[in-house]
C-alpha cells in the first residue's frame, strides 16, 4: 500500500497531507501569510504523529511544482527533495494549475455539460496572473502562461462557450472580464489533500522526477518595464 506525503506551498495557504493508496489519512492546512511555507516541517510532524506513522514508512513525496510563490515553491520543493534523498524514495510533481483544475472539475461535476473550459488562475501582481486553459476533461487547450488581464482576455473562447475562472487570481479578474459566458468559482485554493490523489496516479505509473536535478516551475517575469529616468 503506497504511503505518500503531499506538500503544497505555492500560495499563502500551505498544506500537508498523508495518503495511503490514494485515500486521505491526515491533513493540515497552514494559514499564516508570509510564514506558512516555513511551517511545513511542523505540518509534516503533525500529520505523521496523528497517523501514528514514522517518516521511514513513507514510500514517496508529492509536491506542487509551480507556478506560484517563488519562496513557497522553493521551500516546498527543497523540503520534498530532502525527504526523498534521506529516505531514498521517489518524488512526484504536479503543476499547481493542474491541481486547481482537478479540484474545480470535482466541484463542478454535476454542473458541467462537457463543452465548458476551465481556467485556473494564480495571482502574480497588479492585473497579472499565471493561468492555463483546459477543457472539461482537463486536457490542455492553452499551456501555462503569464497574462495581463483586460476585457479582451479569452474573449474569442468566451464567444463560443462558458469558461469557469477560479483560484486566487480569479477574484481580481471578475471586475474586468464581464462576458456573459464567464463564470467565477470562489474558495478554491491548491490543497495537499487533493494533491495526494493526483500523486498516487503518478506513483502507480512510476512517473517520478529526478530528485537531484528537479527544480520548481518558476514562471519568470513576463512584462519588461523600461527604467524611469529623471
Amino acid at each position: 500500500m503506497a504511503l505518500l506525503l503531499s506538500l503544497e506551498s505555492s500560495t499563502q495557504v500551505c498544506s500537508v497531507a498523508l495518503h495511503q493508496h490514494g485515500k486521505l489519512i491526515s491533513h493540515r492546512q497552514i494559514q499564516e501569510p508570509r510564514k506558512a511555507a516555513s511551517l511545513l516541517a511542523v505540518g509534516i510532524q503533525q500529520v505523521l504523529a496523528e497517523s501514528k506513522v514514522s517518516a521511514a514508512e513513507l514510500q514517496g513525496v508529492v509536491v506542487t511544482s509551480g507556478p506560484g510563490s517563488f519562496t513557497g515553491l522553493r521551500i516546498g520543493v527543497a523540503t520534498a527533495k530532502g525527504i526523498c534523498l534521506a529516505l531514498n524514495i521517489p518524488l512526484m510533481a504536479i503543476n499547481t494549475l493542474d491541481l486547481l483544475a482537478w479540484q474545480a472539475s470535482i466541484a463542478l461535476e454535476s454542473s458541467i455539460t462537457g463543452d465548458e473550459f476551465l481556467c485556473p488562475m494564480l495571482d502574480a501582481r497588479r492585473m497579472e496572473v499565471y493561468c492555463k486553459l483546459v477543457d472539461a476533461q482537463r486536457q490542455t487547450v492553452e499551456i501555462t502562461q503569464a497574462l495581463i488581464i483586460d476585457e479582451e482576455t479569452f474573449k474569442e473562447q468566451l464567444n463560443t462557450r462558458v469558461i469557469y475562472f477560479f483560484g486566487e487570481g480569479a477574484g481580481k479578474c471578475q471586475a474586468v472580464i464581464k462576458h456573459p459566458n464567464a463564470r467565477f468559482l470562489d474558495g478554491l485554493v491548491p490543497q495537499a489533500k487533493d494533491l495526494g490523489v493526483l500523486g498516487f496516479s503518478k506513483w502507480e505509473h512510476s512517473y517520478f522526477e529526478d530528485v537531484i536535478t528537479f527544480e520548481p516551475f518558476y514562471l519568470k517575469d513576463f512584462l519588461i518595464r523600461k527604467p524611469t529616468t529623471g
